[in-house]
């Protein structure tokens, strides 16, 4: 697990990847977009409730200690605030359904890997923006 700052992380990932968080990091700090990463859900749960992120951007299938489902329900109870954007890279059918259940469940986007870095920072964006507006 990245070591959280003091404040609240703008983004928290979990994905369970380490080569795909070590992108991400790398990606987004070139957009200007500051991240936590966390390796599954329970620490993911942990840095959530220590200091809210604005958007939390999730693996959602096949993590160990907890899945990003039960992660994206529990934060959704604890923070409704909280932005989630739910992906996966499963086979193109289950993909879909794990993708199709994670918004049912409170998820406000879903992304499917690999993912397209440019549609991603835009979401983040306007995510970012939103909480923005609503802390002023």
């Amino acid at each position: 697990m990245q070591s959280p700052t003091t404040s609240a992380p703008a983004v928290l990932v979990i994905d369970d990847d380490p080569a795909l968080l070590r992108s991400f990091a790398s990606v987004l700090a070139a957009h200007g977009i500051p991240i936590t990463t966390v390796r599954n859900g329970h620490d993911g749960l942990a840095v959530f409730r220590w200091a809210p992120p604005a958007v939390v951007l999730t693996d959602i299938i096949i993590m160990p200690e907890q899945d990003g489902i039960s992660t994206i329900m529990a934060m959704r109870r604890e923070c409704p605030a909280t932005k989630i954007i739910a992906m996966s890279g499963g086979g193109s059918i289950a993909k879909s359904e794990f993708l199709t259940v994670a918004k049912k469940l409170g998820a406000d986007a879903v992304v499917h890997k690999p993912v397209d870095v440019d549609d991603l920072v835009k979401l983040l964006r306007t995510f970012l923006r939103a909480s923005d507006s609503r802390a002023a």
